[in-house]
C-alpha cells in the first residue's frame, strides 16, 4: 500500500472535494490541512537551520536573524507569478475549463524559472550590500554573506518548488505537494549538522553549510513536483507544448501578479527594514528578534493555510458565478482563525521562556525573546482575521486590494511605530508595534471585504493565446 494509500483516510483528494457546492466547513478543512502540514514542513527548514546554528554560535544565529528575512524578499519578487497561477487556474477548473487551467499552469512555470534565474544573479553580487546597508555588524555580516549566495545561487529550486504546490493549490490538490514536502525536508534536517558542524566525511561549513542543505533539498522537491506535473496523473497538468513563452499571455500573469509581488515584497522590505531599527540594539536582541519571528512563522501557520484554502475556494466558486459561496468561504476563514490564533496567543503568553530557550542558551536571548512573545501574543487572532480576507481578495484576482492592506499595515503602521518606540522605549517599542499593527490589520481587512468590491473578479476570459478545451 502506497503512502497515499495509507493516509486517506485523513486526507481527501481533489476529486472528493466538491469546492462549489455544499458544506464550506469540511472541504475548507480538507484543503487547508494538508497545507498546514505542507507549510509546517517548510518552515522545519528554517527551524532546523535556526536550532543548529543556535548550538553553533550567538554570531550565527544573528546572522540567520539577518539573512531569512532577505530569502523572503527573494522569493516574494517574484511570488506574484505563483499566485497568479494558482488564482488562473482556480477559476477556470471552477469553470470547468479544464485545458484552460493546463495552459496557465505551463506559462507560470516557464516565466517563473526566467524570473527566479534573473533574480538570483542579481542577488549573488548584491546581498553584501544590502545586508551592509541593514546594519549587520561585522561580526555578523560575512555569515549572512555567504548564506545569501549560496541561497542566491539555488533560487531557481526554491521558486520552482512553490510554483508547483501553488499550481496543485489552485487545482484543489494540496495532499501531493504535503507528500513532496515530507521527504524533502527529511534530507534538510539530516544534512544540516553534517554541513555545519563538518560531521563524518564533511568539511565544516558553519552557516553556508546550512545553506547548502536548504537548496538541495529544494532541488530535489522541484524536481519531483515538475515530474508530477508533466506526467499530469494528479493534479493540474503541464504540457512542453505549453511552456513556449506567450507574451500576450504573460500580461494576463503580471496583471494579478505584480500586485501579489508587491504584497509580499513589501512584507519583506518591511521585515527588512525592521531589521534596521533591531540593529540598533545588540546582538542578544537580534537574536532574539530572529527566534521570535521564527516562532511567529510557526504559530501563523493554520492562518496561512486557511488563507490559501480561502484563496482556492474563493476562486472556483467566482469562476463557476458564486460569489456568494465565495463571501461565506471568507467569513467562516475569519472567524475561525480568530478563535484558534486567540488560543495559541495564550499559550505562548504562557510558555514564553522555554520556547525560546529551544533556541538558544543565553539566558539574556531568552529573557528578551520571552518579552517579545509575550507581547505580540494577543495579537495573534488579528492576524488570521487579515490572512482569511486577503485570501479572499487574491482568490477574486483583487491582488492589488491584497498588497495595499499588507503595506498599510507595515509600511504605514508597524515600521513608523517600531521606529518611533525603539528611540522612545528601547527594544520593547519595536515589540509593541507589532502588537498594534496586527490587531489594525485584521479590523481594516474585515471592513474593507464588507464593502464587497471584489465581487468582479471573474478572470476566465482570457487572451486568445489560451486554448479552448479539447
Amino acid at each position: 500500500m502506497s503512502l497515499r494509500e495509507r493516509l486517506g483516510g485523513a486526507f481527501k483528494d481533489q476529486s472528493e472535494l466538491d469546492l462549489t457546492d455544499g458544506a464550506i466547513g469540511w472541504p475548507l478543512f480538507y484543503l487547508s490541512l494538508p497545507i498546514v502540514v505542507t507549510n509546517l514542513l517548510q518552515t522545519a527548514y528554517n527551524l532546523a537551520d535556526t536550532f543548529w546554528l543556535g548550538q553553533y554560535s550567538t554570531e550565527s544565529l544573528a546572522a540567520i536573524s539577518f539573512a531569512f528575512p532577505m530569502v523572503f524578499l527573494l522569493i516574494s519578487l517574484g511570488m506574484g507569478l505563483s499566485v497568479a497561477g494558482s488564482v488562473l487556474v482556480a477559476q477556470h477548473v471552477g469553470a470547468g475549463e479544464e485545458r484552460q487551467a493546463e495552459y496557465a499552469a505551463s506559462q507560470t512555470v516557464t516565466f517563473s524559472i526566467l524570473a527566479s534565474l534573473v533574480l538570483g544573479v542579481v542577488g549573488y553580487f548584491l546581498v553584501g550590500d544590502f545586508l551592509a546597508l541593514l546594519g549587520a555588524s561585522p561580526e555578523v555580516l560575512p555569515g549572512a554573506k555567504a548564506y545569501m549566495q549560496v541561497i542566491s545561487l539555488g533560487i531557481v529550486f526554491m521558486f520552482g518548488f512553490f510554483v508547483f504546490v501553488a499550481l496543485m493549490r489552485g487545482y484543489g490538490d494540496t495532499v501531493t505537494p504535503m507528500l513532496v514536502m515530507a521527504g524533502t525536508v527529511a534530507l534538510n534536517v539530516a544534512l544540516d549538522p553534517f554541513l555545519i558542524f563538518g560531521w563524518g566525511p564533511f568539511a565544516e561549513r558553519g552557516i553556508q553549510g546550512a545553506a547548502v542543505a536548504t537548496i538541495a533539498s529544494r532541488a530535489l522537491a522541484m524536481a519531483v513536483g515538475l515530474g508530477i506535473m508533466l506526467r499530469g496523473s494528479r493534479g493540474v497538468r503541464i504540457r512542453i507544448e505549453d511552456m513556449r513563452p506567450d507574451f500576450q499571455y504573460l500580461r494576463k500573469i503580471l496583471r494579478i501578479g505584480v500586485p501579489a509581488s508587491v504584497e509580499g515584497t513589501g512584507r519583506a522590505l518591511s521585515v527588512n527594514l525592521l531589521l534596521y531599527v533591531v540593529a540598533l540594539f545588540p546582538t542578544t536582541v537580534v537574536a532574539a528578534y530572529g527566534v521570535g519571528t521564527r516562532v511567529f512563522s510557526v504559530i501563523f501557520l493554520p492562518a496561512i493555510a486557511v488563507a490559501r484554502g480561502v484563496e482556492t475556494m474563493s476562486g472556483q466558486n467566482i469562476g463557476a458565478g458564486k460569489p456568494d459561496r465565495a463571501a461565506a468561504t471568507n467569513h467562516f476563514g475569519a472567524k475561525v482563525m480568530f478563535v484558534v490564533l486567540t488560543a495559541m496567543g495564550v499559550v505562548i503568553w504562557l510558555a514564553a521562556d522555554p520556547i525560546v530557550a529551544v533556541f538558544t542558551e543565553d539566558p539574556e536571548v531568552v529573557d528578551v525573546g520571552a518579552t517579545f512573545l509575550r507581547y505580540v501574543a494577543p495579537s495573534f487572532g488579528f492576524i488570521g482575521v487579515m490572512r482569511a480576507y486577503t485570501g479572499g481578495f487574491r482568490g477574486a484576482g483583487k491582488t492589488l486590494t491584497a498588497a495595499a492592506l499588507s503595506i498599510f499595515m507595515l509600511g504605514v503602521v508597524r515600521l513608523p511605530v517600531a521606529w518611533f518606540g525603539a528611540h522612545e522605549i528601547g527594544e520593547e517599542g519595536i515589540w509593541v508595534a507589532f502588537l498594534v499593527s496586527n490587531v489594525v490589520g485584521g479590523l481594516l481587512a474585515l471592513a474593507w471585504f464588507r464593502r464587497g468590491t471584489w465581487r468582479d473578479g471573474d478572470l476566465t476570459e482570457g487572451p486568445t493565446g489560451a486554448p479552448a478545451d479539447d
